[in-house]
């Protein structure tokens, strides 16, 4: 009788349980695809059935300049260190919404994907990168128009002086980036046991954009509130963007390095809570 059985390769091994920072980006970079698709849902599901479409990536922005630099330019007449009211406003807005845009989608990856995930395997980490990758395409958009604008003033006359520091401005996207989705995680962690938590993190949002010199420079600051900027990690990335770009601004060595430590300490902790949070958040949800 001859031998039927035949040797057996396992091409997957799905484990219940992990070490902290066992993040399995092999399977992320395999299933590198699947980023691809949800960057596309998230565009298509976002735009779809608008008359306008992708052009609101640009209207939103210059609406939100056009209305600081009516309240915050003429009335309250705060100044922009010589920048240009639309550069100066643009550029903020633009920044600040692109942190908040990826803070506020990875809070809730496990709430919005809760479906998703108790269906089928994927590694769920995924679903909060494509989520960053979906406002990389969003702030490219908005980068793009600031380069004209820019181009407008650079050849007009403009008392602009950038840098070659202009080149590393990836950096300053990957800064929020990084920083936006650490934060992100650890509210999605906690938003599966507390429901709550999500509207106060929304109000707080907006609070926090006023702490953050998106509306002005830090220089006016007092130096009595000087501390709240070292402690929001978002100041040090927007003010060192304009200074490259506009050459106008200040932010102390100091408050860089607290930024940077701040984001790779929210980074880190957030990847260890979402590594142990997605083992067992569809029992919680």
């Amino acid at each position: 009788m001859a031998n039927t059985t035949t040797d057996e390769t396992w091409t997957l091994i799905i484990e219940s349980k992990r070490k902290l920072l066992d993040l399995q980006l092999r399977d992320v970079i395999r299933y590198r695809d699947l980023i691809y698709l949800f960057v596309k849902r998230d565009f298509v599901l976002q735009y779809k059935q608008t008359i306008l479409g992708p052009l609101w990536l640009i209207i939103q922005p210059l609406f939100s300049t056009i209305m600081y630099t009516f309240v915050f330019g003429n009335l309250a007449n705060i100044g922009t260190n010589g920048i240009p009211y639309l550069l100066f406003y643009y550029s903020g807005t633009m920044l600040w919404t692109f942190f908040s845009g990826c803070f506020t989608d990875v809070s809730n990856v496990f709430i919005n994907n809760a479906n998703i995930f108790g269906k089928v395997y994927f590694p769920r980490l995924t679903v909060p990168i494509s989520n960053v990758f979906s406002n990389v395409t969003k702030i490219v958009v908005q980068f793009a128009m600031l380069m004209i604008f820019y181009s407008y003033y650079v050849f007009s006359g403009a008392p602009i002086q950038g840098s070659l520091w202009i080149l590393a401005f990836p950096f300053i996207f990957a800064w929020l980036a990084a920083l936006g989705m650490g934060m992100g995680i650890i509210i999605s962690s906690l938003t599966t046991k507390y429901r709550d938590l999500k509207q106060l993190v929304t109000f707080a949002l907006g609070l926090a954009m006023y702490a953050t010199p998106v509306v002005y420079p830090l220089s006016e600051i007092p130096k009595r509130f000087s501390w709240v900027n070292f402690v929001n990690p978002v100041s040090a990335p927007i003010e060192l963007f304009r200074i490259w770009f506009f050459g106008a601004g200040t932010v102390p060595p100091a408050m860089i390095l607290t930024s940077l430590g701040i984001t790779v300490v929210m980074l880190i902790l957030g990847l260890v809570l979402f590594n142990q949070n997605e083992q067992n958040f569809i029992d919680v949800v």
